[in-house]
């Protein structure tokens, strides 16, 4: 009999991810608060309901009776799916999605672990925050401990109180879930930013793809590359802190561990329990993609390593404007470029930077050109 798989968010990368199962022969069912989710699109059955009512999750899970759910974005109730998974396989693992779901818990459990990280406090007020701001004294981040794709973080130059405050007002406005609440950590001002997509097999045996570098823009995933680049003495000590993490968290899947790369220094930054979205690079580089090592893991296939077949990279396509309807244009002459190609994600509406697909090149530079073609009406 196929596996099922219900999966919690249907998105680009659940969609990707979808196809990857699909391919395995897993009959998925992808859910999501909004009807035509990319995922959706390709699934075998799909379901529309809000994941942060425990009692709603509670009840679908209970009516499909998957074999295997797969969380795919941040918005979900996690104190049932802790209840859940007295009943269901839950991947990588509930506690490790429960505690990366909030950036307070996995950075608190980073620092238990003795991974460097930055200097960081949290508030729960703007008072709070004010007096936080004012005892690190030095430019910083603030976010919500809980959001997707950046929204809700700003950075602040020390001495701009009123800059702290307005960033207070913005991480609460965009977090997800129910938590008021925000942490501040020390800006670092890091040589590079990177993923380590880091995958735990029942086998025992860890595995860890090529280094991703990556470049966000207020939080926001911009580009990433793979390949064609310089490592130095740091990409040994970054596998150790990822499996160390990924080790405690447990459970057996893919992790997207993000590291500061300050000279050949290597401090924590965060980490998602599931397919990057810096990692879509994948798609075009590797023999196996994130989304089919994710795959492979939760469904204990083994993988022995991974090949980077070539280098290459990805720019992110943005829209910049709300509205219902909206047409892409440029592909023509974006793929007319050596090496390029386009990925559109068919959402079903736009709103300012929501994602709706990306251009893949051979280099940074090239993947740029193909974006350039691209506009949005």
């Amino acid at each position: 009999m196929n596996k099922k798989i219900m999966l919690l968010g249907s998105g680009e990368l659940g969609r990707e991810l979808t196809i990857s199962l699909k391919r395995l022969g897993c009959y998925v069912v992808a859910c999501d608060r909004y009807a035509r989710a990319p995922a959706m699109q390709v699934a075998d059955e799909f379901r529309v309901f809000d994941m942060l009512d425990g009692q709603l999750l509670d009840q679908h899970v209970k009516e499909l009776n998957p074999h295997i759910i797969v969380p795919e974005i941040e918005a979900i109730n996690t104190d049932m799916l802790m209840e859940l998974e007295e009943e269901f396989v839950v991947v990588p693992s509930a506690r490790a999605v429960s505690l990366t779901m909030n950036r307070d818990r996995i950075r608190d459990r980073a620092h238990e672990l003795g991974l460097p990280t930055a200097r960081f406090a949290y508030a729960e007020n703007l008072e709070e925050l004010l007096a936080c701001y004012e005892r690190m004294d030095c430019k910083v981040v603030i976010k919500p401990v809980m959001s997707s794709s950046g929204k809700g973080q700003s950075v602040v130059h020390a001495g701009r109180r009123q800059d702290a405050a307005q960033a207070w007002h913005d991480a609460v406005g965009n977090m997800r879930g129910d938590r008021a609440k925000v942490i501040i950590e020390e800006f670092i001002e890091f040589d590079d930013e990177i993923t380590l997509l880091t995958i735990r097999q029942k086998n025992g045996h860890t595995i860890f793809c090529p280094v991703i570098k990556h470049e966000q823009v207020h939080g926001d995933f911009k580009n990433s590359q793979q390949g064609g680049f310089a490592i130095g003495g740091w990409e040994q000590k970054a596998q150790a802190m990822a499996k160390l993490i990924t080790d405690d968290l447990g459970g057996f899947g893919l992790f997207g561990v993000e590291f500061f790369i300050r000279n050949d220094e290597v401090i924590f930054s965060e980490l998602s329990p599931r397919p990057h979205d810096t990692g879509l690079v994948t798609l075009y580089t590797q023999d196996l993609s994130e989304f089919d090592l994710h795959a492979r893991a939760m469904l204990h296939i083994p993988v022995a390593s991974v090949s980077l077949m070539r280098s290459g990279a990805c720019c992110t396509i943005n829209a910049h404007h709300a509205a219902d309807d909206y047409e892409i244009m440029g592909l023509d002459q974006a793929e007319q470029i050596l090496s390029v190609q386009v990925m559109l994600f068919d959402k079903p509406n736009c709103y300012p930077n929501r994602r709706l697909g990306i251009v893949f090149g051979s280099s940074l530079e090239v993947a740029r050109e193909g974006h350039a073609k691209i506009s949005i009406q």
